[in-house]
């Protein structure tokens, strides 16, 4: 496997070891240029969610990538960890189902709208 699956593979089982819910990775390839795969996960309350959030952190600092940051710092309901080619999404639920990442990014994309 090549480092970004690794890590991938190592955010997928921390989410799940701190109790993350509905954990899932979309494989960005031929959708967009912006990351490889990002992972959606709900949070049961906003401290769950920072908690997540500062491990995945963690996670990618101690891989080698340390630019990376979290988004939404002011937000109780949402977290994203942009991890450069891993992008991980931490919602509660109803914020989840809101925005519905999971259904826009799952869907076959045209590949003259790949350029993104």
């Amino acid at each position: 496997m090549d480092k970004i699956s690794d890590l991938k593979e190592t955010i997928l089982k921390t989410l799940d070891k701190n109790k993350a819910l509905d954990v899932i990775s979309i494989d960005l390839a031929n959708k967009s240029s912006m990351a490889d795969y990002m992972i959606i996960a709900s949070g049961t309350s906003s401290r769950h969610i920072q908690a997540l959030s500062e491990q995945v952190l963690e996670k990618f600092k101690k891989s080698g990538i340390n630019n990376c940051k979290i988004e939404g710092s002011d937000s109780s309901d949402w977290k994203l960890i942009d991890g450069i080619d891993l992008i991980v999404h931490i919602f509660v639920p109803e914020k989840r189902q809101f925005y519905e990442l999971e259904k826009m990014w799952s869907e076959l994309i045209p590949k003259e709208k790949v350029i993104i």
